[in-house]
């Protein structure tokens, strides 16, 4: 995780203002969705996109290694390693 120094405080109804340098640097835009969980004592933030990274399928999704796959895209991978 790349620390970069900025420090935002919740208000009172507990939000919390994402600065305009990370939003761009992610390309969050204004009504983007976004998954929020708890990974141990951290907080995580991140841009929810429900379609495969490679080809947009929003069809038979799986995380891998924190990017969504389909299934197509998986057995395209595996061919390709088992070459």
């Amino acid at each position: 995780m790349t620390n970069i120094g900025i420090v935002r405080r919740i208000d009172e109804v507990g939000r919390v203002v994402l600065p305009i340098e990370i939003r761009n640097s992610l390309e969050i835009a204004e009504k983007d969705p976004i998954e929020i969980w708890l990974d141990g004592k951290n907080i995580v933030l991140r841009k929810y996109e429900n379609n495969c990274s490679f080809c947009a399928s929003e069809k038979n999704l799986e995380e891998i290694m924190g990017k969504l796959m389909c299934r197509a895209c998986q057995r395209k991978l595996k061919n390709k390693l088992e070459k």
